[in-house]
């Protein structure tokens, strides 16, 4: 069986393939506890998704908006720590979890855990890849070789203002799928998605071998409608985290239902 880069790779395929939309869905682990987490995530897999993001919390969340910074605050008061969390992803997989997970972090959390560990860690848990929000493709030398030939994912992230030949690199540089975020700013649902993001996401899938996510700001069916002929996955993030926020222990069933509205 394939594991990490390669499965969500095929997975965003096969899904388009079928005339599916390929959705990203996006949670922040122990929010607000980790019972929660575990349903939300067996909630999630009956949708099928490409693949989930996983947050894991960091005290400084530089690229997420107020509603991931709340979850956050939540999460954290969990005391999350890197090792329970990948106690957790083995545990899920021990239990023939369907759905490949990578997990969303900041750099601080990888280096101080420590690179190497984090990458044996990741792959006896079975976790599939990493996004790391603060990791330009400059810095991620260290991290790129410690996870050399193992297979994760290492998702970069590429801006509306990354010019043509920035956007070749990270995509060179990143396994799994390359996450084009819409738009400036940080992390939250928005009425409106930026004007040129169709021809901005039509260059960047010109400038990449492997599938291209786009998220940030997508909350609603006529966002999907306009942006999946154009990109290969779409990742809602925010729009989730408030159900959680809002619906606390019967969240799960009610993300299930929003992302249904959203097909």
């Amino acid at each position: 069986m394939k594991k990490g880069a390669k499965l969500i790779e095929k997975r965003i395929r096969d899904l388009k393939e079928k005339g599916d939309i390929p959705f990203i869905p996006y949670i922040t682990c122990w929010d607000p506890d980790l019972e929660t987490t575990s349903a939300i995530l067996w909630e999630l897999a009956e949708i099928e998704p490409a693949c989930i993001e996983l947050g894991f919390p960091f005290s400084d969340p530089v690229a997420d908006g107020p509603t991931i910074q709340k979850a956050v605050v939540r999460a954290l008061k969990n005391k999350p720590d890197f090792s329970a969390f990948f106690e957790f992803i083995e545990k899920l997989n021990q239990n023939k979890y369907p759905i490949p997970i990578v997990c969303m972090t900041y750099y601080n959390i990888i280096y101080r855990f420590g690179l190497e560990k984090t990458v044996e860690s990741a792959l006896a848990s079975g976790l599939s890849g990493f996004i790391i929000a603060d990791l330009p493709i400059e810095e991620a030398g260290p991290w790129l070789k410690a996870n050399k030939g193992k297979g994760l994912a290492t998702i970069f992230l590429a801006a509306p203002t990354s010019p043509e030949e920035r956007i070749k690199k990270i995509a060179k540089k990143s396994s799994g799928f390359l996450y084009y975020v819409s738009l400036t700013g940080i992390t939250g649902a928005r009425d409106k998605l930026p004007d040129d993001v169709v021809e901005r996401l039509k260059m960047v899938k010109n400038q990449s071998l492997i599938p291209v996510a786009v998220g940030f700001g997508i909350s609603k069916p006529e966002h999907v409608k306009m942006l999946s002929p154009y990109t290969d996955a779409i990742i809602i993030g925010s729009a989730i985290v408030k159900i959680v926020e809002d619906k606390e222990k019967k969240a799960p069933k009610e993300i299930k239902k929003f992302l249904k509205s959203l097909k």
